[in-house]
């Protein structure tokens, strides 16, 4: 794995909680006003998780956020960003 010095595993970092319910809820309300305007959801997320990835990949470097992206569909498959009842 190539590093630069800025590269920063995300596994690394400490959790904060309280800091993610927060920036999460900001997120959400985006996604209720934008639906508000009329925008599709589907879109929302998309631009969204492009959004989250360049800034991702700012912060923490490519090869980081690759890693961390290799563990997204066992955490989708797993229910880790299911609302409600897994079907």
């Amino acid at each position: 794995m190539i590093m630069n010095d800025t590269d920063v595993l995300l596994s690394d970092l400490p959790d904060s909680s309280a800091i993610k319910e927060a920036a999460l809820s900001y997120v959400t309300e985006a996604f209720a006003e934008a639906e508000l305007d009329g925008l599709d959801a589907d879109y929302m997320a998309q631009a969204a998780l492009v959004a989250a990835f360049h800034e991702l990949v700012a912060t923490y470097g490519e090869e980081a956020v690759a890693q961390y992206a290799e563990g997204l569909p066992e955490r989708i498959r797993g229910g880790a960003f299911t609302k409600g009842h897994k079907h």
